[in-house]
Parts: structure tokens; C-alpha cells; sequence
């Protein structure tokens, strides 16, 4: 069958599309993987794509989900109210399933920025660029960066990513649409002061990353070091640190 190369992301060479699959490059974090994938599809959560094994080629197969990224270009998919509810039911969703998810034994994982702790396998990259929106059915995609983390270390960086998502939100409006996320998702009390305390580090740790990678020349970190993605996330660690009590008042309230 045809093969169509699959644009977008930051680490997409080698993804294509075949028929109703999408094939990509495995590594060694690709059995732990799709053994989550796997065990999130047998729990009944429609959010994430069944995986199909490795095809002829070494390559993993997944389930292709039709539909729109939401970012860049189709922002417009999604309603700021709407999208908080329905991205933090998607997030519990996903966090209420994996938390019986036992890795098989020797699960190796693709850790990129060390977590707060290991309290469940994280996505890790829970963001706009990575949902996929398709009338009634939303998912996450790109799962390769699943590793042990913490429902509120998942939870902060989208939070982050969608309150803040389009230029201009003021931090009143960004607030309003975070108490919307964590009620959706159904965060106690107790956990939204964490959670707003993990806000900054969160977004700080993204540019720490890069800084470390373009440090010795790794791409394609280095190349979004270049275009300015470590300076934009330093400026939204500041942002988010500075109106820390912005946020727990509306959290809270």
C-alpha cells in the first residue's frame, strides 16, 4: 500500500501513513509502549491509538486517527470553555486507566525530563500539538515519550499548554480557564495548590531540557533552541511564577 509521509512535529522522520496504520521508527522504549497502549485500549479509553505490533520492516504499526492536530493552524477547532472541560476529562480519563498498568518486566522508557516521581507512566507531553479532534472522538498521539511521572507533573504541563495556548489570554482569563481544567478533571482540593506550585518548575524544566541538548549539539533540540522555543519557555516560567497567586485564587475560590 502507499506510503504518505506524516508532516508535523518535532521528531517525524520515518512516520508515514499506510491505509488505516501509521508506521514509524521503533526503539527500545517501543514494547513498553505499546504494552501501555495496549493495556489503555483493554480499560476501555478511547483516547489513545491501539498499537498493531511491528510490521515486515522493524517499524511499530499503530491504529491511525483520523482528524485534526489542533495546533498549529486548526486552533479554531476548539472553544476555550468547551476544550478545557473536554481536554481535562481526556487527561483523567487517561490518568484513571493507566493507574492499573503494571510495565512488563525490564520496561525500558524514553525519558526525556525526569518527573517529580513515578506514581503512574505519564504521557508527558499532553499538548495541543499532540490532540487530535474528530467529531466526538478525542485522543492523544505521540506516546513515545511515556515514561513514569505523576498525574500533577502531566496535569501542569497541560494546563500550561492549553490555558495559555493563544497570545493575548490575560491572566485573569488564563486563571478562569485553569479552575475550568482542574474541575473538569476533578482535582481535589487538596491538590491544586501542588499542582499550581508545579506550574513554573514545569515549564522551566522544558527549557532546561533544551538548553542541555543544544548544549551538545542534538537535534532537533538544537534546532528549536535556535528558534527560540528555550527563550519562549523561560519567559513562560516567569509568567506562570509571577502570578502564582493568580492562579491558586481561582483554583481555590
Amino acid at each position: 500500500m502507499e506510503e504518505v509521509p506524516l508532516t508535523g512535529g518535532n521528531m517525524n522522520a520515518g512516520v508515514v501513513r499506510v491505509g488505516t496504520t501509521v508506521r514509524r521508527p521503533a526503539g527500545p522504549w517501543t514494547p513498553s509502549v505499546h504494552a501501555l497502549l495496549a493495556h489503555l485500549h483493554s480499560a476501555g479509553f478511547p483516547g489513545a491509538p491501539r498499537p498493531l505490533g511491528l510490521d515486515e520492516r522493524g517499524r511499530e504499526v499503530l491504529e491511525f486517527i483520523p482528524g485534526d492536530v489542533t495546533w498549529p493552524g486548526r486552533i479554531d477547532l476548539l472553544e476555550p470553555d468547551a476544550a478545557m472541560v473536554a481536554v481535562g476529562r481526556l487527561v483523567r480519563g487517561f490518568h484513571d486507566a493507566v493507574a492499573g498498568f503494571v510495565p512488563p518486566p525490564g520496561a525500558s522508557w524514553q525519558v526525556l525530563i525526569p518527573a517529580d516521581g513515578a506514581e503512574i507512566i505519564a504521557h508527558h507531553d499532553l499538548a495541543p500539538w499532540n490532540l487530535v479532534v474528530d467529531g466526538p472522538r478525542w485522543a492523544f498521539i505521540d506516546w513515545d515519550t511515556a515514561a513514569p511521572g505523576t498525574r500533577l507533573w502531566d496535569l501542569a504541563y497541560t494546563a500550561n499548554d492549553f490555558t495559555l495556548l493563544t497570545g493575548g489570554v490575560t491572566p485573569a482569563e488564563a486563571a478562569r480557564r485553569m479552575r475550568l481544567l482542574a474541575d473538569a478533571y476533578g482535582l481535589a482540593e487538596a491538590g491544586r495548590p501542588e499542582l499550581v506550585s508545579l506550574l513554573g518548575p514545569r515549564a522551566r524544566a522544558m527549557h532546561d531540557f533544551l538548553a542541555g541538548r543544544a548544549a551538545v549539539g542534538e537535534e532537533p533540540w538544537t534546532r528549536l533552541w535556535r528558534e527560540g522555543h528555550g527563550t519562549h519557555w523561560r519567559h513562560r516560567a516567569d509568567h506562570l511564577e509571577r502570578h502564582h497567586d493568580t492562579w491558586l485564587h481561582a483554583l481555590l475560590a
